[in-house]
């Protein structure tokens, strides 16, 4: 059986909802006959690479709150993460154009090593010092980490037109498919789950949709914690 996430690396609750799902999947009896694909969707498609900004401000202009509610949104996402056992870095992260990482995302695939270089994504994302965006040399480091070959690594991020058009074609399959934001998980085809679920809710859909064969049906009416092109669901304290 296969699943295909659609997210993207400036996604938070992609990241947490990563996280969840795997969760679910290492219970699943079935896990070893599970084929899971990573499919690119970006939150700001039309973003020039070199436009890069600090995190909180932007929050703060998406969504028309102060940078103290920015802040103590990203604080309460940080604690989400922890939950989920995932380092989270709540201040000094910045966001930029994220259409590089899913070209090498796409490079990776042919070598399966999708996993592992997302991983190493969201990680240098969310929790380590340094920039992925607009720093070449910072992606090769990071796809040579998740088992692939530096120079091809760095030919592809030389080259704008390498698996430019696998990326647009995932975007308009989410489209399809119905898909306004991510994390958007698509089980066989058959059922769709929007946002970062809880893991039950992945284990009962893992359930669902093994050796069943039906049309694509949203197993809840909309998205829970996600991303769109409005920004990220801010986590209100509990």
């Amino acid at each position: 059986m296969r699943v295909e996430i659609w997210s993207d690396i400036a996604c938070p609750w992609c990241y947490v909802g990563k996280a969840r799902f795997e969760k679910a999947l290492a219970a699943f009896p079935h896990r070893d006959e599970i084929e899971v694909v990573h499919r690119s969707f970006e939150l700001d498609p039309g973003r020039p690479k070199g436009d890069t900004g600090p995190v909180v401000p932007m929050i703060a202009s998406k969504y028309g709150i102060s940078e103290e509610q920015a802040q103590a949104a990203e604080d309460n996402l940080g604690v989400q993460a922890a939950a989920e056992g995932l380092a989270y870095r709540t201040r000094g992260r910045d966001h930029g154009s994220t259409f590089d990482m899913h070209r090498l995302l796409h490079h990776a695939k042919q070598y399966g090593r999708q996993g592992e270089l997302i991983q190493l994504m969201y990680e240098a994302n969310f929790a380590e010092e340094r920039s992925v965006f607009d720093d070449t040399e910072r992606l090769v480091e990071i796809a040579a980490a998740a088992g692939l070959d530096a120079d091809e690594a760095r030919a592809v991020l030389a080259d704008p037109d390498a698996y430019a058009a696998e990326v647009r074609a995932d975007e308009q399959e989410a489209a399809r498919l119905g898909a306004t934001g991510v994390p958007f998980f698509v089980l066989d085809r058959q059922y769709g789950i929007s946002g970062a679920q809880p893991a039950e809710v992945f284990a009962q859909a893992l359930d669902q949709a093994w050796g069943e064969r039906s049309p694509l049906r949203l197993l809840d009416d909309g998205p829970a914690d996600a991303c769109g092109p409005d920004g990220c669901a801010v986590p209100q304290p509990s």
